[in-house]
């Protein structure tokens, strides 16, 4: 049904450390220096590997004002687990069924995942309807303008300018289209990865030529690859306290998010 599982090659990286001469580009804390600050970084870029294609998703983007007003509004909330899952999921055992049903749906899938990477279906696929409801909302804002936006911005510079270069990259190799939307932070596809990711980690599961995480077989099989990579440990439990169980806080710092995805996935 899915043709074999092919990582990216470790080289499609490199571009995350820049090696030439150019400058680190002046960031900015609002749009008026956004435009000078795109022609600074397109020499970053360009020494840093970026091609044609990427340079002028560069040139095409806009300052994504939603994205930094979403940065800069992020209130901090903390919810206990059981408000958690009263506003994220519903209810335990409802969300739980929904991912029952979708493994269900496809389930020679899901088990070439779980032999390939030794991850649990239930830990991917809820991990999928966490991010982005299953698919059915990955996001209204566009993927290279709001990455490059927070790389502008000054609060943010030094977290996201590799996750910027490597969203150009990914539009020279064809794994991202200028015009893809995203979350407000760039992230992307099914399951949300950060660019820097999505070429780290990324894995061809259709067996098409090219990772796109706007595929499922292609988004889940990366997924369960960053986890394994991460340390996960098959077939060792992944409750609270366990190893696997620390293994999700490099894929979601909060405490609530990793319980909830533990609890769903030992209930399938």
């Amino acid at each position: 049904m899915f043709k074999g599982f092919r990582r990216i090659a470790a080289s499609t990286v490199a571009l995350l450390i820049v090696t030439g001469t150019a400058q680190a580009a002046t960031c900015g804390n609002d749009a008026s220096g956004f435009n000078r600050w795109k022609q600074e970084f397109a020499a970053e870029a360009a020494a840093a590997g970026v091609g044609q294609a990427g340079l002028q998703a560069l040139a095409g983007a806009t300052y994504a004002t939603r994205t930094i007003a979403a940065d800069r509004n992020q209130t901090g909330v903390r919810y206990s687990l059981d408000e958690f899952i009263r506003i994220r999921l519903g209810s335990l055992d409802g969300f739980a069924a929904q991912v029952r049903n979708r493994i269900n749906g496809n389930p020679a899938f899901y088990q070439s995942l779980e032999n390939a990477y030794g991850v649990p279906a239930g830990i991917l696929v809820a991990i999928h309807g966490m991010e982005t409801g299953f698919g059915n909302f990955m996001g209204n804002e566009n993927v290279v303008s709001s990455i490059l936006t927070v790389a502008y911005d000054c609060r943010r510079s030094d977290f996201f300018t590799p996750h910027a270069l490597a969203a150009l990259q990914m539009v020279d190799r064809g794994m991202l289209s200028p015009g893809q939307n995203g979350a407000a932070h760039g992230e992307l596809g099914h399951t949300q990865f950060l660019p820097g990711n999505a070429l780290r980690y990324g894995v061809d599961a259709n067996g098409d030529g090219r990772v796109d995480l706007y595929s499922l077989p292609d988004s889940l099989a990366s997924t369960a690859n960053f986890l394994r990579q991460k340390g996960w440990q098959p077939g060792q439990p992944f409750n609270e306290g366990t190893a696997n169980f620390r293994v999700l806080n490099d894929w979601n710092a909060a405490t609530v998010y990793q319980q909830a995805i533990a609890l769903v996935a030992e209930r399938i």
